[in-house]
């Protein structure tokens, strides 16, 4: 948010309650979110955000690994972790690449979503 902006008031009792969540994680990097949303993808990609879901907070995993338990290619879980709408809710930062960089992260591999993956890991590291 930029300074002086002021923050919108939310309108619908999800939007209160998706807000609450968000400020209890930046002030709780361990709090686990408990949020009824329902995501479209393919049942490829939501096999790939359950698995990531199941990561907690402050551990990592790779996109090799994840391609292992579904007997699948890394490429294809990173492709799934793009299309991840909701990317603090389902933890697509927690993902990394096998030889530990960072990989990519919102369909980029440079620039402000690498920044704000760095930040969320180190976020979950305190």
């Amino acid at each position: 948010m930029s300074i002086g902006t002021k923050p919108l008031t939310p309108k619908t009792l999800l939007a209160k309650e998706v807000c609450k969540q968000l400020q209890a994680y930046l002030s709780e990097p361990n709090f686990m979110f408990d949020l009824c949303l329902h995501i479209n993808g393919t049942t490829y990609q939501q096999r790939v955000w359950q698995i990531i879901q199941a990561i907690p907070s402050g551990e990592r995993s790779s996109y090799a690994e994840i391609a292992v338990q579904l007997h699948s290619a890394p490429r294809a879980v990173g492709r799934a972790c793009g299309a991840n709408r909701i990317p603090i809710v389902i933890p697509c930062h927690r993902v990394i690449s096998k030889n530990g960089g960072l990989g990519g992260f919102m369909n980029a591999r440079d620039g402000n979503p690498l920044e704000i993956k760095r930040w969320l890991l180190r976020h979950e590291s305190t």
